[in-house]
């Protein structure tokens, strides 16, 4: 029989490893394309040959997911597979909608054939949505971890949006390998604060490959999750992040609920900011889907150095790009820690937006008076300082977890914001781990 032609959708992320997993050296099967959205610019490129296998001699060309429904038709597509992460249940289905009337059929992958199995013990740090938490999690993960007397190696969610022949497999441990690979804001968000703490960070395009190199230096393996997307390998401590400020989404995004189904632990995090009632919706939920996982209620307080540089003053609030977009949060913690300390007013950045930066407000027209620290190239950079020195702000609050200072030049100082996470009461995380590990 013919090999069946295939689509997948995604996001420069598990589109890439259901392919590397499942379809590189599967001759049931002819990828026929990629398709790509939500980050920007990443359509128009091709998977490369060096990295799509013998199989795929021209690589697989890669597309804007606009021309999905043209695709199916054009190339009589047998079936799209759906490879993207933090997106609505109607909109998934809405995805399959398309697909089925265009001829095809639609495919979700699950955990038996995307999860690899490492040779260390893995603790998977997920979530229901993204900008719920994950990040300092990991971080404390890590922590707890050492602690133990074990090194530990954290590997980050994809985010391979330069030359993926360059990305196959990257190790991070100083600065100065950001800078050698060229990371985004978006990468430097999540590398930068495990370096600080001395943790190393792998990340890339071939997860097994990537997983094999992390082996050798570990005692335990930290997979740090992406938006609301499930691990990529098989843990032996699954842990779950839900956001009480965004109530009922633990059960309605995914694959968000297949994170919130899978959990060992579950953290519901913000409990101070939330609203009490939200926060019993939200354990309610897990209850309902997940009677067997344990539960944390935490909070993540916010801290500032200089307090003194915020009271008072006009404040333009940067926060986390992909929490202020498709994870649809109206403020998040710099808009939190502004208000916290005494800003006098809360600048508007929207009528000071620039290029790729206004283009980002009239694609996510939820986005209030904050600014998304959008970096996926360095267009997206130069827009943003230059929307930053265009606003009448005094003083500019960051609540992304890197130093922007590093990144950008502009006429106002900087205030970094930090937060971590504190459990409330029974358990704690570090009591779980210790019985896991």
């Amino acid at each position: 029989m013919a090999p069946k032609k295939v689509i997948i959708m995604g996001a420069a992320g598990r589109d890439f490893h259901n392919f590397n997993v499942f379809f590189r050296n599967n001759p049931n099967y002819r990828v026929v394309a990629f398709t790509a959205t939500q980050i920007p610019d990443i359509e128009g490129r091709v998977y490369p040959a060096e990295l799509a296998g013998q199989l795929y001699p021209e690589g697989v060309p890669i597309y804007p997911e606009e021309k999905l429904a043209e695709l199916i038709k054009k190339e009589d597509v047998d079936e799209v597979v759906f490879a993207y992460s933090d997106v609505s249940h109607n909109y998934v289905m809405s995805k399959a909608s398309e697909v089925a009337a265009a001829g095809a059929d639609f495919r979700l992958m699950g955990p038996k054939t995307t999860m690899l199995k490492s040779s260390k013990p893995v603790i998977a740090v997920t979530a229901v949505r993204t900008g719920a938490g994950k990040s300092h999690t990991s971080q404390k993960v890590c922590r707890i971890i050492k602690d133990m007397g074990k090194k530990v190696v954290a590997i980050r969610h994809p985010m391979p949006y330069g030359d993926l022949k360059e990305q196959v497999c990257q190790r991070f441990a100083t600065y100065e390998d950001m800078d050698r690979h060229k990371c985004t804001i978006e990468e430097r968000e999540e590398y930068e604060p495990h370096i600080d703490t001395g943790t190393v960070v792998y990340a890339g395009v071939d997860y097994e490959v990537i997983l094999r190199e992390a082996e050798k230096e570990a005692d335990v393996i930290v997979w740090d999750g992406g938006n609301n997307d499930f691990s990529f390998y098989r843990a032996d401590f699954y842990i779950v992040l839900a956001d009480a400020l965004r109530p009922g989404h633990e059960i309605s995004y995914h694959p968000g609920e297949t994170n919130l189904r899978l959990a060992d632990v579950v953290i519901i995090n913000n409990v101070d900011t939330a609203n009490p009632e939200d926060v019993a919706l939200v354990r309610n939920n897990i209850l309902k889907v997940n009677p067997g996982a344990a539960i944390i209620e935490a909070a993540s307080p916010v801290s500032l150095a200089q307090p003194d540089a915020v009271r008072g003053k006009k404040v333009l609030v940067v926060e986390d790009g992909p929490t202020a977009t498709h994870g649809e949060m109206e403020y998040v913690y710099g808009y939190i820690a502004a208000k916290k300390f005494g800003a006098a007013a809360m600048i508007d950045p929207r009528p000071f937006a620039v290029g790729t930066i206004k283009a980002t407000y009239n694609k996510y027209p939820h986005i209030g008076a904050l600014l998304p620290a959008m970096g996926y190239s360095p267009q997206q950079v130069k827009d943003l300082e230059a929307t930053i020195n265009a606003s009448d702000a005094d003083v500019v609050v960051t609540g992304t977890p890197i130093d922007l200072s590093r990144v950008i030049k502009v006429n106002k100082p900087i205030v970094r914001i930090s937060y971590e996470l504190q459990e409330i009461g029974q358990p704690t995380l570090e009591q779980l781990l210790q019985k896991v590990l």
